[in-house]
């Protein structure tokens, strides 16, 4: 076992039964093209592993969220497993620097490309599961993720932005006090940027820009989200 992948068990927590388990995970379908001797690559841990996430974030949510509907927690679950968010989190446990990928995927940019870091995730997931038992692998889970209120704060934010601006404000101020104006629109037609500014009645919480008026407001929506608590306070 190399000091690299005996980092990354520290940083999971969790030393392999079988090491071969953890190798095959980082190992993409590109190497295995170019060294045919290399071993079956990590397809079919991605596979295992994202139904492993699926339960395991559908159980979290279901035992923190008691009151909320189905609708809320399966929108709550997409945000916790998609690629984007799984690529984050495995940059956080070092995936990045282990993956063994072939000459023309690692010349591509291959080795930060969140499909490929979101799929070896999913594969680390499922040699783990392999390798222990679903309650071991919850616990590792449970480290990984954190927090997930906190986490899911940040990821809604980042999804609909406006939506969330408008959660925040609407309990105190009603459906209506949130204005977003364009003040600027620079561009030819086929290239348009535009500015926006979102108020909170007649205060300026924040500025965005985009290359269409929803991207602005968006852009300013997340500005908003920044100052709106302190605002609030």
């Amino acid at each position: 076992m190399s000091e690299t992948l005996a980092t990354l068990e520290a940083r999971l927590g969790y030393v392999f039964q079988d090491p071969s388990l953890l190798e095959r995970a980082l190992l993409h379908l590109s190497y295995v093209a170019e060294h045919p001797l290399a071993g079956e690559s990590n397809q079919r841990l991605e596979f295992l592993g994202d139904a492993v996430l699926q339960i395991f974030t559908a159980e979290e949510l279901f035992r923190l969220f008691p009151a909320e509907r189905e609708g809320v927690l399966t929108t709550r679950r997409a945000l916790l497993v998609n690629r984007g968010f799984l690529a984050q989190l495995a940059r956080e446990v070092g995936l990045p620097a282990l993956l063994r990928l072939g000459q023309s995927e690692e010349a591509g940019g291959g080795r930060n490309r969140t499909s490929n870091l979101g799929d070896a995730f999913e594969a680390l997931i499922g040699a783990l599961y392999l390798d222990s038992d679903i309650i071991t692998t919850r616990g590792v889970l449970r480290t990984i993720y954190g927090d997930l209120n906190a986490r899911l704060d940040g990821l809604e934010d980042s999804a609909n932005p406006k939506g969330r601006l408008q959660e925040i404000v609407q309990p105190k101020h009603g459906n209506t006090a949130l204005r977003y104006d364009v003040i600027l629109a620079t561009g030819e037609d086929h290239a348009r940027e535009y500015e926006v500014a979102v108020y909170l009645l007649d205060e300026k919480l924040g500025t965005g820009r985009g290359s269409s008026k929803k991207q602005a407001e968006e852009a300013a929506a997340r500005a908003a989200l920044l100052v709106i608590p302190k605002a609030e306070a």
